[in-house]
């Protein structure tokens, strides 16, 4: 235990219990999502896009381990918004550990989901790149997080219908220029996100992706 733990001694983010952000116990409690195709949202084998949902430009298939609750909810919150980076090693870990169970399909290189500029600045980080970053590392993938740049700021997606997010987020990621030549040829790609409400962010990474000549796109969330 280190000083900074004596001082500010780790409670779970949901029971209050001290040693972890995240205790087993509250861990249990989470529902293990089962696969899902990331266009209807009906059950699928290891969840791969169904044939019938299939897009020339969409996302080959999702891996989503948790639902959108309890202590990974907190958890997710408290990188977004605090920012802390030992809540982040603890939710890799664990996310790591799960996504390992279930033998992924996903392969490739790993592509955070970017944020603009500006509000990374003002933010001073970006969570699904902090997070990309744990999880490549753990897995032993590549991990490229300035593939993909938001070209223009975007309005929050938290109050915006199916349809608003769709026309927020259309057009809104493009390959970096100093990628543009080696990616061209990528055969895989898997994006990350924190999580996967509507799949807009998701949907629109793929297309930009695949439009820039990379033959399979896999997302990649820890909820769902």
């Amino acid at each position: 235990m280190n000083l900074l733990d004596l001082v500010f001694p780790k409670t779970c983010l949901e029971c209050g219990s001290q040693g972890k952000y995240l205790c087993e116990k509250c861990l249990g409690k989470l529902r293990l999502l089962k696969p899902v195709c990331p266009y209807c949202g009906k059950p699928s084998i290891d969840g791969f896009t169904h044939v019938k949902c299939r897009k020339v430009y969409g996302l080959d298939g999702l891996t989503s381990i948790w639902d959108y609750e309890g202590a990974v909810k907190k958890a997710i919150l408290a990188l977004k918004y605090k920012y802390s980076t030992e809540v982040g090693k603890e939710l890799a870990a664990v996310f790591i550990r799960e996504l390992e169970k279930i033998n992924p399909i996903v392969k490739g290189v790993l592509v955070p989901i970017p944020i603009h500029w500006h509000r990374e600045n003002v933010r001073g980080f970006n969570q699904s790149e902090e997070m990309g970053n744990q999880v490549a590392r753990l897995m032993n993938w590549e991990f490229t997080p300035d593939l993909l740049v938001k070209v223009r700021p975007t309005s929050s997606q938290a109050e915006l219908s199916v349809e608003e997010r769709k026309q927020n987020l259309k057009d809104v990621f493009a390959i970096n220029p100093i990628h543009r030549s080696p990616f061209i040829n990528l055969k895989s790609v898997v994006v990350f996100d924190d999580v996967f409400t509507t799949g807009s962010t998701l949907h629109e990474a793929a297309k930009t992706l695949k439009r820039a000549g990379v033959q399979k796109v896999w997302g990649l969330t820890i909820a769902r």
